[in-house]
Order: C-alpha cells, then sequence, then structure tokens
C-alpha cells in the first residue's frame, strides 16, 4: 500500500484541496524547517578548513546513515528490495546524498554560504528543465517564466563580483561547483521521483540511498588517495551534528509532516524563504556585501521559484 507521504507528493494538487489554513503547530514545523535549512549553509564553512570535503561527506552521511536506519526499523518499514531497485537507491545515494553536498563543500571555499543558498534554490527550476528532457513533462507558461527570471537572477547576484575581480578570485569556479552540485541533486530529485512511481517508501528509499551515498564518497576518496583527516575541534563536530541529524533526519521527519499536512506545494515553498536566512547570516557573520544588482537578482531568483510553484498547480 502506497503510504500516506508517497501519496501527497505524487498528486500535490488533488493534495492541496484537502488543505485549509494553516494550523499554529504546522506554521511552527513551517518556520522551524525553513531555520534548520537556513542555518544549514553557514554551518558547511566550520567544516572545510582542514578535512577534506569529501571526508566531511562520509562522517557526515555516516552519521546521517546510522540515525536514517534507525529511523527506518524503529517505524518498522520495508527493508529488503531486489536488485534492480537497490540499483535505483545507489543512483539516488550518488547524486541525491554525496556528489551534490561535497560539491558544495568545494564552493563554499570561493563564497559566502548564502551564495550557495541561493544556488541551490535554483533547484526547482533545474527540476523544470529535466523533467522536459527525461520524462517529457512540458512546463507551463509560468514554470517557464519562472525558470527564465531564475537564472537571470543568478547572473545579476554574480555579476558584480565577478566583474570586480575580473573572474580571477575564484568566484567563477565557485559558481561552476554551484551550479554543479544544484544539477546533481535535482538528478537525484529525477531518480526519487521514478521511484515514487514505484510506490517505494520514502523512510526505507532515503536510509538506502544515504548509505550508498556514503559507500560511493568512500570509494570516490579511496580512488583520488584523499587523506583521512579529524579536525578534533568542538566548531566542526557540532556542524557534522547538526548537519547529519538535524538538518538530514530531524529536517526529513519534519518536511514529511508537513507534506501529509499541508501539501507538498505549499510545503515547497520553504526552497523561497531559507536563501533569505542564509543571506542574512552571511551579512551578519561574514561580511556579505549586498549590491543594487544583487536585490534584484535575489527577487527575481524568489519571484522565480514562486511562479515555478503556482505553475506546478497549474
Amino acid at each position: 500500500m502506497r503510504d500516506t507521504a508517497s501519496q501527497t507528493i505524487a498528486s500535490p494538487i488533488a493534495a492541496e484541496k484537502r488543505f485549509g489554513v494553516m494550523s499554529g503547530s504546522d506554521l511552527a514545523l513551517y518556520v522551524l524547517m525553513v531555520m534548520i535549512w537556513g542555518t544549514s549553509w553557514i554551518a558547511m564553512t566550520f567544516q572545510i578548513e582542514i578535512v577534506p570535503p569529501l571526508i566531511t561527506g562520509i562522517y557526515r552521511f555516516t552519521i546521517a546513515t546510522i540515525a536514517m536506519m534507525g529511523w527506518a526499523i524503529v517505524s518498522k518499514s520495508p527493508m529488503a528490495f531486489p536488485l534492480k531497485i537497490h540499483l535505483r537507491f545507489i543512483l539516488m545515494g550518488i547524486f541525491l546524498f554525496s556528489t551534490n553536498f561535497v560539491l558544495f563543500y568545494y564552493a563554499a571555499s570561493y563564497m559566502a554560504s548564502g551564495l550557495m543558498a541561493v544556488i541551490f534554490s535554483l533547484a526547482s527550476l533545474v527540476n523544470i528543465v529535466l523533467a522536459a528532457i527525461i520524462f517529457g513533462q512540458k512546463p507551463s507558461p509560468l514554470a517557464t517564466l519562472g525558470s527564465i527570471m531564475g537564472f537571470a537572477g543568478i547572473g545579476l547576484i554574480f555579476w558584480p563580483e565577478i566583474a570586480q575581480s575580473g573572474g580571477q578570485e575564484g568566484i567563477l569556479t565557485g559558481l561552476a561547483l554551484g551550479m554543479g552540485g544544484t544539477l546533481c541533486f535535482s538528478i537525484g530529485n529525477m531518480v526519487a521521483t521514478a521511484n515514487q512511481k514505484l510506490e517505494l517508501p520514502l523512510i526505507s528509499s532515503t536510509a538506502w540511498g544515504m548509505f550508498y551515498g556514503t559507500l560511493w564518497m568512500v570509494l570516490v576518496s579511496a580512488i583520488l588517495d584523499v587523506p583521512v583527516l579529524v579536525e578534533w575541534t568542538w566548531t566542526y563536530w557540532a556542524a557534522t551534528i547538526w548537519l547529519a541529524i538535524v538538518a538530514s533526519v530531524v529536517a526529513f521527519a519534519g518536511y514529511l509532516t508537513l507534506l501529509k499536512n499541508i501539501g507538498a506545494a505549499r510545503a515547497s515553498y520553504a526552497t523561497v524563504l531559507f536563501p533569505i536566512v542564509a543571506l542574512g547570516l552571511s551579512t551578519l557573520f561574514e561580511g556579505y556585501q549586498w549590491t543594487f544588482l544583487g536585490l534584484i537578482g535575489l527577487a527575481c531568483i524568489l519571484g522565480g521559484n514562486i511562479l515555478v510553484m503556482r505553475g506546478k498547480k497549474g
């Protein structure tokens, strides 16, 4: 039998018709999700000084995998699947629970954490393009306009820094890494969407995806002979625990609850809000300097995301 969360994701339009005004508890959970995802980007900056990104990714997702497997066992979610299904989990792990995060860890060396969040917020726009290519899903006019606005917004945000540095200070490298991470995440979304059509349990799929994503990072680090280093500071491990448990497992549980209670379309608006939190933290703690073009670009990206989500409804 298909679980409730899968039903909600598979049919967001039908689901939205069942939901009325958001309750106080749902609103509190929604705000919590935005704050968790909004703070996760600056947490990543505490992990890039000593330990290589691949090794940090292994630490993070080893912890997250153990927690997620434990959740699957406690909730009695089925864990036995045929080999062909495990191949799907492997693909999801490679793109959704490893490579995308590692690329963003590398990008963190070149840009403020808030800018990484802004790049990542393009995922819903990239999803539109990939869904059209892979599944033949023609985007609505609103979604098309939203995608154009979003990508134009990225250009407006990054152009002042590119022009000022002449492309010599790594901003182009950081942008490429961030876009690569976002593309990997969106490819992972396509795999997850295909898995949902098979009615695979979300908790089990996520647990196995994290497991294979961790193994993938171990394999790549071994092939590349990446040194296994440990940073024994409370900031590094506090950030790692926050990202592994709170930003991954707890946030996933909260998001599933929101999907069930308020529907997929309204829950997705969290992706519009968390870059604002991330940029605010960058301004306070990293000295991020706003520009007029940057403000226009951020408005384009947020507006583009909203148009894409409204376009999905209709």
